[in-house]
């Protein structure tokens, strides 16, 4: 959710703040309203289609389980152009040290608001390492010391070693189960209690956040350079996607897919799908030009950080059951769906005030 707000107008991708804003709608939208109504609805579809905006248990993928990676992947995607000046020489890299040691502190604090319980101010409740904010400042982090000092080549090579540096130990030291794993064990004994819900592991899987958030960079540096000839850029990204997602699936028979730990296979299915997504995206609107209908959700895309921070922290429904609570008898069981729409509505209008004013939280 890192948002590329330090690009010039020229440079901005209308497509990666669309995707951007597709991402946070169904975040902060769709998501809790639609699995709201679905939960009172008894038919196989509505189950079906409920199942699907869930996350996996343990392994396998669903379509929920594309929201984190894709975040990981746009903080990736906008690098090379936030760093242009720093990769060009026009600014020491020391100002881009700066400027990632600040959103890695920001965007940590900020996950341990979110779900390490930061703001009971109880040392006893809280959780250090425990959120997608936190994975983003880790991965960006890592991604930004291979995109500023390294080319093409030192950058997939940066990939495979971050990809062994995760599979060889996973692989030698232990076994995928929930039970078994090494990246579970690791967090366990170096977290102790500090650790937050322990069927989700961390510290090593924060190797492959790194990855994720590579290959987003690779994918703004592929369209960065080649926005002379878009469509083999696009179709670049589409056939650089597909080889991800048939490699990802493979690697899974050796390696299960497991987003609770970020294995190296649903690293590379999921960075397929997301190399996809982008391909689709930036075809549409920055290649085709195709923008009618899609500016509302850059309400959410050029605010993520407030839409995220907002949207899981703040609670509206008091307010709308305040001024509401006459339907009571009227919707009955929908009253919830009611309230959580409410919500939801509110946040939009806080994001589209924020919009029409020109203003936008950056990190």
């Amino acid at each position: 959710m890192i948002s590329p707000h330090t690009m010039n107008p020229q440079q901005r991708l209308y497509s990666l703040d669309v995707l951007r804003g597709v991402v946070l709608f169904l975040l902060v939208f769709l998501q809790p309203v639609l699995c709201s109504l679905l939960t009172r609805i008894d038919s196989p579809a509505a189950q079906a289609l409920l199942y699907q905006f869930d996350h996996e248990v343990w392994e396998g993928f669903r379509f929920w389980d594309l929201v984190m990676p894709l975040f990981l992947f746009m903080s990736g995607t906008s690098m090379p152009f936030s760093f242009s000046r720093f990769l060009s020489g026009e600014a020491p890299k020391r100002d881009a040290y700066r400027k990632i040691c600040r959103r890695f502190i920001i965007l940590f604090l900020l996950g341990m608001v979110v779900q390490g319980n930061l703001l009971g101010l109880n040392i006893h409740a809280i959780y250090i390492y425990t959120n997608t904010l936190q994975a983003i400042a880790v991965g960006y982090a890592i991604a930004a010391i291979f995109v500023l000092h390294c080319r093409w080549r030192g950058q997939l090579v940066g990939i495979v070693l971050l990809l062994l540096a995760y599979a060889v130990p996973m692989s030698l030291c232990s076994d995928f189960s929930l039970e078994g794993n090494l990246a579970s064990r690791i967090d366990a004994f170096v977290l102790g209690r500090f650790q937050g819900d322990p069927t989700y592991a961390w510290l090593l899987p924060s190797l492959t956040f790194g990855v994720t958030v590579m290959l987003g960079a690779m994918a703004g540096q592929i369209i960065r350079s080649g926005r002379q000839h878009p469509v083999s850029t696009c179709l670049t990204l589409f056939l650089i996607g597909i080889g991800l997602v048939v490699t990802g699936w493979l690697w899974g028979f050796q390696m299960p897919i497991v987003k609770r730990i970020w294995t190296c296979s649903m690293t590379l299915l999921s960075a397929g799908y997301c190399f996809l997504l982008l391909a689709a995206f930036y075809g549409w609107m920055d290649v085709l030009k195709h923008h009618r209908g899609l500016n509302w959700l850059k309400i959410y895309g050029m605010n993520s950080i407030v839409a995220y921070m907002v949207g899981e922290v703040i609670n509206f429904r008091s307010i709308v059951h305040s001024v509401s609570y006459g339907l009571v008898p009227l919707l009955g069981v929908h009253y919830q769906t009611w309230l959580t729409f409410g919500n939801a509505l509110i946040l939009f209008f806080i994001l589209r005030w924020m919009y029409q004013h020109k203003i936008f939280v950056k990190i």
